[in-house]
């Protein structure tokens, strides 16, 4: 898929706790690029000294049509604090779509399972299932309700079971300990999120025979391949998750 470098226009900023903003994007020269759902762009960081990389972001929102990207920042050091600071207005120079998405079924259950920023790029993508056929449904897991962001964007697409560890929403525990896992059959899952959660997500999975990808978020600096500092250990040897990935099937992966 071409790649492009644009200097998108920061339409909104909307900080949907102290720490997670959601910044739209559209992009002033004509229509926006096509995207994949799972892949992520490269943000150049300006006015912020100590940040010389571009910070890899997933994907959150896209829509050639309405000509909108959405991006779902996590604000953990300096490179994305100084992203929070945009205002509507900013430029943002955006190096995209990058990487390989999630497979987009065209019937049967899909259940996608994210945490923390993690589910990000999974409204995307139960967007994509839903116009593509299938019926997508969503897991979210969080420490608490303040942790489950843009609820009312995914029950619009479709349906959302919710666990938080202290049982202020949903059900109490971890995304693996839900119900729904005993009450439906699905015919494929997809995990982004912290790293335990996904390896118990593809556990359960295989337990279950169901097809697994998962989302990886190892530390990125170029997202081109070159720097070598994403690398993954593979059943077929080492490769960037930039380029190779950032989605992985499972059983492609040494989690086993």
């Amino acid at each position: 898929m071409e790649k492009h470098l644009i200097d998108l226009l920061v339409e909104r900023v909307d900080f949907l706790r102290a720490d997670y903003v959601l910044i739209s994007l559209s992009n002033p020269l004509g229509p926006m690029p096509e995207c994949i759902p799972g892949q992520f762009v490269q943000l150049q960081v300006v006015g912020e000294p100590r940040v010389m990389l571009r910070r890899p972001i997933s994907i959150n929102w896209c829509d050639v049509a309405a000509n909108r990207l959405d991006i779902l920042i996590h604000v953990i050091g300096p490179g994305t604090a100084a992203l929070s600071r945009l205002k509507p207005g900013d430029t943002l120079s955006t190096l995209f779509p990058l990487g390989n998405g999630f497979e987009v079924y065209h019937d049967g259950d899909i259940l996608l399972v994210g945490g923390g920023v993690g589910t990000a790029p999974m409204l995307y993508y139960g967007k994509a299932l839903r116009e593509s056929g299938a019926r997508p449904h969503f897991l979210l897991g969080g420490r608490s309700a303040k942790d489950i962001l843009q609820l009312e964007r995914f029950e619009e697409i479709g349906p959302v079971y919710v666990t938080t560890e202290d049982a202020t929403r949903g059900e109490r525990g971890f995304v693996t300990q839900h119900s729904i896992l005993q009450r439906q059959k699905f015919d494929a899952v997809a995990a982004c999120g912290p790293k335990p959660m996904m390896r118990a997500v593809a556990l359960w999975a295989r337990d279950a025979q169901v097809d697994c990808e998962v989302s990886l978020e190892n530390m990125m600096a170029c997202g081109l391949g070159a720097c070598l500092c994403c690398v993954e250990k593979t059943v077929r040897g080492n490769v960037c998750v930039c380029t190779e990935g950032p989605v992985f099937p499972t059983t492609a992966l040494t989690w086993f």
